[in-house]
């Protein structure tokens, strides 16, 4: 039985956090729509509201802050903290909103907004800690003054304009697939919740069907040929282990390789590629990954006069069986240099 939540508790915020006037109260139903959906613990709607209403609470304390001088980067990182709440609407409503419901001015203009408040933050933050006597400057606290306007009235437009509309046209279906994916995203400002029962479940790849020319797993499909090239695409060495020891598979990129794999060493046993001395290290790691003691281990070395990060990592099913070990070769020498200026 679908729970809903006391009109009076934890519904999260009306209108925004600063005292405004009422808007005009639409014809179409949409406001009601919200009211209801909102109040369904768990939905998604109900997760956006609660967001609200804790993004609300650190803005007035960061404005607070502003006026008390105390405490004024804490709170501002605090309140940066919203960035996660905008990737949400960015993933989850926005592209939905203006793609098949064709809301393109509302979702675009808002979403823009989104990045503008979340940059400026992040900027002001920065140049701060960096120069703390920006503290104390005029043009720099305008500008923290401007942000955290926007990011009041953005509060107040989710409130009126984008949640309502989100209401009014998605589909049952619709939201129990936004609920699936909301639950990949850390909370913003607020404790985990549960998922919510309507949720669409995340699929198996033991569940799936492979037929045809498409390899079908749980994230989407690809040909034999687009997963070849994207793995030897990808700027890391790889090698994959099977669960019995042995070699099943290398990527094989352009790029001269720092370590060499034959095709020769395919279906033999992973220690046979090693030199004796490193052989019972080789097992012990794999051991401890099927046991369970451990799923990652790194091993850093030098290659051609750079860093290499050498990474094995236990690869596990959805109910965390051992499926097999994953070795990964990175050259470090790009971060290096970058690092270095």
């Amino acid at each position: 039985m679908e729970k809903r939540i006391d009109k009076a508790k934890n519904v999260g915020m009306g209108i925004g956090s600063k005292v405004k006037t009422a808007p005009l109260k639409r014809q179409d139903g949409a406001d009601e729509l919200y009211l209801a959906l909102k109040q369904i613990e768990n939905h998604p709607l109900n997760i956006f509201a609660l967001e609200n209403e804790a993004i609300s609470k650190v803005l007035m304390e960061l404005r607070a802050a502003m006026e008390s001088r105390e405490n004024l980067i804490e709170a501002l990182d605090k309140a940066r903290e919203l960035a996660i709440h905008y990737a949400e609407k960015g993933d989850l409503l926005y592209p939905l909103l203006k793609l098949k419901y064709h809301f393109v001015g509302p979702t675009d203009i808002m979403w823009t907004v989104d990045d503008e408040i979340r940059d400026e933050m992040k900027a002001l933050s920065n140049s701060a800690k960096d120069f703390p006597s920006l503290l104390e400057d005029s043009t720099w606290n305008e500008r923290l003054d401007v942000v955290v306007t926007k990011a009041e009235d953005m509060l107040y437009k989710e409130e009126n304009i984008i949640f309502p509309l989100c209401a009014k046209n998605f589909t049952m279906q619709e939201w129990a697939d936004i609920a699936r994916d909301f639950d990949d995203y850390k909370p913003c400002l607020i404790g985990k919740h549960p998922l919510w029962e309507k949720a669409t479940p995340k699929k198996n790849v033991k569940d799936l069907p492979q037929t045809g020319d498409m390899i079908n797993l749980p994230s989407g499909q690809l040909t034999p040929y687009q997963l070849d090239a994207m793995l030897n695409t990808i700027p890391i060495e790889l090698t994959f282990v099977d669960e019995n020891d042995v070699n099943k598979y290398f990527n094989d990129g352009d790029d001269m390789k720092l370590f060499k794999r034959p095709l020769t060493a395919l279906d033999r046993e992973v220690y046979t590629c090693h030199p004796p001395k490193f052989e019972p290290m080789v097992r012990s790691i794999i051991a401890d990954f099927k046991a369970g003691n451990r799923d990652c281990i790194d091993i850093w070395s030098s290659r051609d006069n750079q860093p290499v990060l050498i990474r094995y990592m236990a690869v596990r099913d959805k109910d965390h069986n051992y499926v097999g070990t994953l070795e990964c070769v990175q050259p470090m020498g790009f971060a290096e240099k970058h690092f270095s200026h």
